[in-house]
């Protein structure tokens, strides 16, 4: 889902993509820091080498580079914990706002600032939803 594209993107930005998607890859196969600053100096060279004031032979080298990438895309690619395919992602859970309506007045007592404050915000943005949609009507507030 990722690699859906949601809106026409540059040549430029194609090409810093698979540069820098072209780097992770070369971080998953090399684990010592010097053979991957090595390779990594090597990539930027081909990149930098490569390139071209011609459009049509710059489509040409994004595809064989995309090829490249696809061919030699390491079989368990590192993922960050928190990002998508990571171990950890969306395992923090945050709590909706409408929870702390439902904390005992004991436990608001211990952040009152808070609480005021939280309390001043909801009223303005009932002012605001008014003015913006108008009031709602009683009839539709019924059960059904």
């Amino acid at each position: 889902m990722a690699q859906v594209p949601l809106a026409i993107v540059s040549h430029k930005r194609q090409v810093c993509s698979l540069y820098k998607r072209a780097l992770r890859n070369l971080e998953a196969w090399y684990d010592r820091r010097n053979d991957y600053r090595y390779r990594a100096v090597q990539l930027r060279a081909r990149f930098d080498e490569n390139r071209c004031k011609d459009l049509g032979e710059g489509i040409q080298l994004l595809a064989c580079g995309q090829k490249e990438l696809f061919e030699t895309k390491h079989f368990q690619p590192r993922n960050f914990a928190n990002s998508a395919g990571g171990c950890a992602f969306e395992r923090e859970v945050i709590p909706p706002d409408w929870l702390l309506d439902y904390w005992h007045p004991l436990e608001k007592a211990q952040y009152p600032e808070y609480f005021a404050k939280r309390e001043q915000r909801k009223k303005e943005y009932v002012t605001w939803w008014e003015k913006q949609y108008g009031k709602p009507d009683p009839k539709d507030l019924g059960h059904h």
